[in-house]
């Protein structure tokens, strides 16, 4: 009896791990493929169908279009405008998305998880929470998204996200446009794969920000290669800037601290031994 009643437990017991192992391959089919490494496609700037700064023509309010013509006089002039990435600072969303090096899709039921090789991972969860009472802001914010079955297949289509509580200072590309500093901007993604060519993956990304007149959409597409080679990237190492109060300096191959900008001053050194005449 004990040894039919075992061989019954162990039948229960693989015939639950079997149903469990279908359901899970049943769950797997309805997400789709994005494995693989995803580049950009077209240049750095914020919309890759316009040029870079004033090219880009974004809806600015007054106050930071004038912010805006600042940081492109002070890039001018050898200065770092309001593009603060030479000191490593994250790019944080939306910038993130222009996925200067490639990244990585990790798709679990309950959330959706974006490698990059030269960030912090995003976390989009797709678990159906709502938002948090009380969010830490952080540069890649706080993400929930949505799968959608579209074409009705069966089958998940396209990605609905909708990403809040970023903190800053952020600039949507390297000339410094601007977000406004009080943080409270909303970003409003669709992430699917192109019909025609399932190695082409777009991101139409909607940006609601207080320093814009009006919602600002822009369209991401990424191609994929399916064998790639991954590559260690950290931006501290080499890096010569130096940022000082406002302003930026640059060390020479002798570690000396050098001007970035014509008739710069040199830092405060209060706070340092002045060295007598």
């Amino acid at each position: 009896m004990l040894h039919r009643s075992l061989i019954g437990s162990l039948a229960a017991a693989a015939a639950m791990a079997l149903a469990m192992t279908g359901t899970r391959a049943d769950d797997e089919l309805k997400y789709p493929d994005w494995s693989g490494q995803w580049s950009r496609t077209g240049g750095i700037q914020w919309d890759t169908s316009k040029p870079l700064g004033r090219g880009q023509q974004a809806p600015l309010t007054p106050e930071y279009q004038a912010m805006f013509e600042a940081s492109l006089a002070d890039q001018a002039s050898g200065g770092q405008g309001n593009d603060l990435r030479y000191t490593c600072l994250p790019p944080g969303m939306p910038r993130i998305m222009s996925v200067i090096f490639p990244m990585e899709f990790i798709i679990l039921p309950n959330t959706t998880y974006i490698l990059f090789e030269n960030n912090m991972p995003r976390r989009i969860y797709t678990d159906g929470r709502d938002w948090p009472k009380n969010l830490e802001p952080a540069f890649s914010g706080y993400s929930i998204g949505t799968w959608l079955d579209e074409d009705g297949d069966g089958r998940y289509d396209v990605l609905d996200v909708e990403t809040r509580s970023m903190k800053g200072p952020r600039a949507y590309e390297a000339s410094g446009l601007p977000l406004h500093s009080d943080n409270q901007t909303i970003v409003k993604e669709r992430i699917y794969l192109d019909k025609a060519n399932r190695d082409i993956l777009h991101d139409d990304i909607t940006t609601i920000d207080n320093a814009l007149t009006r919602p600002w959409t822009v369209a991401k597409k990424f191609r994929r290669t399916r064998d790639p080679v991954w590559s260690d990237y950290d931006c501290n190492e080499g890096n010569q800037h130096v940022a000082i109060g406002k302003e930026s300096y640059f060390l020479s191959a002798e570690g000396l601290l050098m001007p970035t900008k014509k008739n710069q001053s040199p830092p405060d050194l209060r706070y340092f031994n002045q060295a007598r005449k």
